[in-house]
């Protein structure tokens, strides 16, 4: 995921909760200097107040969800939430709340089944020390 740090700072920050697979913090695209970086840069905004990362153990990996998603809330309560797909020919936003549901139910899935924030950074501690 590719997200722009100026959306986690500033004046009204935006919540960032995000579940990855615990393969993300082992490949190498790139070679290990960017790998090195990329969790460096993980653990520093991990630190910040309004990110929660946590990663999803290999045993549990795929179990909730068939691709990545992203589930966008919002502040103002008149605006209901939507489901963010990407697939290789461009996006899908559903809005439908029968869809959201199915989704909202497989990210709590994935919050329980996944490490805890401070797990989250050791395991990533740990996959940097090995680089």
């Amino acid at each position: 995921v590719v997200l722009a740090l100026s959306l986690l700072v500033g004046g009204l920050p935006t919540w960032l909760w995000a579940v990855i697979e615990e393969a993300c913090v082992h490949r190498q695209i790139g070679g290990r200097k960017v790998l090195r970086d990329q969790l460096e840069h993980l653990m520093d905004i991990t630190r910040m107040s309004n990110v929660s990362l946590q990663i999803l153990p290999f045993e549990f990996g795929g179990s909730q969800a068939e691709n990545a998603f992203a589930l966008l809330r919002f502040a103002e309560p008149e605006l209901p939430d939507i489901v963010y797909l990407e697939h290789l020919c461009g996006a899908l936003y559903l809005d439908k709340v029968d869809e959201v549901e199915v989704y909202s139910k497989a990210a709590h899935r994935l919050v329980v089944e996944a490490e805890t924030p401070d797990q989250t950074r050791r395991t990533i501690a740990k996959a940097l020390e090995a680089l």
